[in-house]
């Protein structure tokens, strides 16, 4: 019997667990942290071995392969003596690939992965496919591997989760935009960051599509100077393309072999133009799927965004409430800037991932009239922003942030949670941070 050992008790890990069990090895989970009683109570009732709060080397070098989740380095010394050892170290993608012969859909990307893979799924699923959602989203893709028969997945994928593959490649891959975020698990290198980006065509056949940004300096270069085997697929709001999807006279035209759609941006659901290029890879990749025209059209129309991202809360005496929470880097910042039409307070901060926040000077400087700060260490932001704006406050708190943006906001104005940074100086999760701030405004 093959064991299987899994580092880290949260969605992947147990999913894989799940998934290996199901598959015949002899499954141990080991998390150095507590495992969540929800977790626990999963391995209990599959009757899977587990520990927590401690690594046993002596239960961990017996593994015949090794799952580790995303979260966890590859620099941790526990990785490197496995490799050292030769003990193969996967994702939870890698493994769960094996086990089933549905088509895949994989979107990557700085920003936008989120949006662009819940929009495909809702395409997909209207026109009538036998699909799931997975990655970052819901439940495992091991899990569901496991648990559920579906003919295609759509798989939102981290550059962590892509760190970790071998062979897996999805028939579709999409890359949304690749902007400098996480560069610190990067050893601060961006090219090393873009080459994770790309790890998700490496495996891809002649009769794959790899879909991009053809506005990305990023993505162009690596074009340039790498091959993929994959059949290139671009989108541009900049220019016409004779293949692929831009923008005409407001409408946006869709041409792949010689099959042409054609839809006024004024019709999507989801606005600003970070939105519409989101819009562009979901319709590509649903065509080549073979969805209707007129379904994927209507699709687009009905869909209804993303929690935590440009959602509005409330409008409250006239001033609008925006959590974009899951901004958590500066180039997410950018596109919520970008869209706002109104006199905005701007509240900011968290955990700086090595941010650089000289590319929002231009906007903040023509829509931000007050900025408040959310974070432990705020000095960057001052330094950067302090001679563009006049009042910059700080603040503990999304109930005190939200207090202060109130008294500083006036009629026909908006206050906009964008951080631009991880959350976990001062909440769980982004998604956290942003449920703190929509309560808020809610009890003013």
């Amino acid at each position: 019997m093959k064991r299987l050992v899994i580092l880290g008790g949260g969605e992947s890990g147990v999913g894989t667990a799940i998934l290996g069990k199901q598959k015949g090895y002899d499954v141990f989970v080991s998390d150095k942290g507590e495992i969540s009683k929800k977790y626990k109570e999963v391995l209990l009732n599959n009757e899977i071995n587990f520990e927590e709060k401690n690594h046993t080397e002596s239960k961990i070098f017996n593994a015949d392969v090794v799952m580790k989740s995303p979260g966890i380095p590859d620099k941790v010394a526990l990785i490197k003596e496995l490799k050292e050892k030769g003990i193969p170290v996967v994702s939870e993608i890698e493994f769960a690939q094996e086990y089933t012969k549905a088509t895949v859909v994989g979107i990557t990307g700085s920003n936008g992965k989120t949006t662009t893979t819940l929009l495909t799924h809702h395409i997909l699923k209207s026109g009538g496919l036998n699909v799931g959602i997975a990655g970052n989203i819901g439940d495992s893709f091991a899990k569901q591997v496991a648990e559920k028969q579906y003919d295609n997945y759509v798989l939102e994928l981290s550059s962590f989760q892509l760190d970790g593959i071998e062979k897996f490649g999805p028939h579709i891959a999409i890359i949304t935009n690749i902007t400098p975020d996480h560069l610190d698990r990067y050893e601060y290198d961006f090219n090393k960051y873009i080459e994770s980006k790309f790890r998700i065509t490496k495996n891809q056949r002649e009769t794959d599509f790899l879909i991009v940004d053809a506005d990305d300096d990023a993505i162009n270069n690596w074009l340039k100077n790498n091959k993929t085997k994959a059949k290139i697929v671009p989108f541009s709001v900049e220019r016409k393309l004779e293949n692929g999807a831009f923008l005409e006279n407001n409408n946006i035209i869709i041409n792949i072999n010689n099959d042409n759609i054609k839809m006024p941006i004024s019709a999507l659901s989801l606005k600003g133009k970070h939105n519409t290029k989101n819009a562009m890879a979901a319709t590509m990749a649903s065509q080549l799927l073979k969805v209707r025209r007129q379904t994927i059209k209507e699709s687009l129309e009905d869909f209804e965004g993303v929690e935590h991202r440009l959602e509005n809360v409330a409008k409250i005496r006239e001033v609008e409430y925006i959590n974009d929470s899951k901004a958590t880097n500066v180039n997410a910042t950018f596109y919520a800037l970008e869209c706002m039409d109104k006199t905005t307070i701007w509240i900011v901060g968290g955990v700086d991932k090595g941010n650089d926040y000289n590319d929002l000077l231009p906007l903040v400087r023509e829509k931000v009239k007050a900025i408040v700060c959310l974070g432990i260490d705020n000095d960057k932001i001052k330094n950067v922003f302090e001679n563009v704006v006049d009042i910059i406050v700080e603040t503990a708190g999304a109930e005190e942030a939200v207090k202060v943006s109130q008294k500083l906001a006036e009629k026909g104005e908006a206050v906009l949670l964008s951080p631009a940074c991880a959350s976990f100086d001062l909440f769980e999760s982004y998604e956290d941070r942003g449920r703190q701030f929509k309560n808020a405004v809610r009890s003013l």
